[in-house]
């Protein structure tokens, strides 16, 4: 049975729009599929496992599966046609992703995380993961946790581990010819409410591009359905790809590799820019999707920044999105971008964006030697900062002024 159409799926007979945070395709809780069990069914028969297209296609795995078949997704079971056997396994109606517990009643945030090659996507997101799993989690009484045992399994063994067991450096996203698959967290905190103390989920979806995939027109298309989908976006930005910002770091630096000038920062932006242009409705407007501008590797041009930067301060401990710190923050690298030959950036985003915050990260706390090893291991530095802004401006966590 073939897949419903993106068009099929936004009926709006069928229901309120869900949208899956493996693939980001857009359909309505009554498309939501069914997976057989594989089990035997009440006659003895069982499904054989096939290999399924649709993950192969949308996430890149190859798995034999039990079949996937159509029935009321609003549902918690449905009978498999051809087994007879019950089952919950409810899927993505596009992508065919086991999705998460309670999906459809748990709000998701999808965040595409982009950027540049060299600018350190990957490292950026398994330490925003890592702090998010324990000392942000801690701050906020919140538990995080992967909504998926392939999530789980994939983050430890090929993020968490060798950055932070093996002291080794993650190798560069690689740019391949099918869809890369997001890394899917559940992000639970109490809430207290008439009744008593309430545990509030939230879903989200870490997509990590590679730096191939933003640097033309022609391959950025293959991202557009992400960012069409995405609640915010995370930008990240290594100033040193600014000219100014060369000039000013310490001898020894270790600098992007040359000749990259399609990852220059503000043509990124650009086509950022270009593609949320395309969302509906985004036609003579400002931009309204939050946007995390985050100057990264911070550390390197630390001697560069004043005594009094608000970037010297630590991150705030306090359970709530301190925004006076934030806004401190924001105003130090609005400078910092016009005096390392960034001001196009800081113009292009206020003629663009209604909602923009930059951030000055650093994921490592200091640079890997020659051998790509993080000695001493990782130290990062507000890198939970942009996401915890957009967290407050999604009223998944408190946000106010601080002391």
């Amino acid at each position: 049975m073939r897949a419903p159409t993106a068009l099929h799926a936004l009926n709006p007979l069928d229901g309120r729009r869900l949208v899956c945070p493996y693939c980001y395709s857009g359909f309505t809780e009554r498309l939501i599929r069914f997976r057989c069990t594989g089990r035997p069914g009440p006659g003895g028969r069982v499904c054989a496992p096939v290999e399924d297209t649709a993950v192969r296609t949308h996430l890149g795995r190859r798995e034999l599966l039990p079949p996937v078949f159509g029935a009321d997704g609003r549902r918690a079971l449905a009978v498999c046609p051809e087994c007879s056997s019950t089952t919950g396994k409810q899927v993505c109606a596009t992508c065919h992703a086991q999705l998460p517990v309670n999906f459809g009643r748990t709000r998701s945030r999808l965040i595409a995380l982009v950027g540049a090659r060299d600018a350190g996507k990957t490292v950026f997101m398994t330490v925003l993961i890592h702090e998010l799993m324990n000392r942000v989690g801690a701050r906020f009484g919140a538990s995080v946790g992967g909504s998926d045992d392939h999530t789980r399994h994939r983050f430890r063994a090929d993020y968490e581990t060798p950055l932070y067991e093996e002291e080794r450096l993650l190798g560069a996203t690689r740019r391949t010819g099918t869809t890369r698959e997001p890394l899917v967290f559940r992000f639970t905190a109490p809430r207290r409410g008439l009744t008593g103390r309430r545990p509030r989920h939230t879903l989200l979806s870490f997509f990590d591009t590679a730096g191939e995939d933003l640097t033309s027109e022609e391959s950025v298309e293959a991202n557009l359905r992400y960012l069409n989908n995405a609640d915010g976006v995370i930008l990240l930005l290594d100033p040193l790809q600014m000219e100014g910002a060369r000039r000013l770091a310490p001898a020894g630096t270790r600098m992007p590799a040359p000749g990259r000038n399609a990852g220059r920062p503000l043509d990124m932006l650009g086509r950022v820019t270009d593609l949320l242009l395309k969302r509906p409705g985004a036609a003579g407007r400002l931009i309204r999707v939050p946007m995390a501008v985050c100057l990264t590797k911070i550390d390197a041009l630390h001697g560069q920044l004043d005594a009094g930067s608000p970037l010297h301060r630590p991150q705030p401990g306090e359970p709530f999105f301190d925004d006076s710190d934030s806004q401190d923050v924001h105003a130090q690298v609005q400078q910092l971008l016009h005096r390392w030959d960034g001001g196009g950036i800081d113009g292009h985003v206020r003629n663009h964006y209604r909602n923009a915050r930059y951030f000055g990260v650093s994921a490592l706390g200091c640079a890997p030697d020659d051998g790509n090893r993080v000695r001493g291991g990782v130290r990062p530095y507000r890198v939970a900062d942009p996401f915890l802004w957009m967290l407050g401006e999604f009223g998944v966590v408190p946000s106010r002024e601080g002391p």
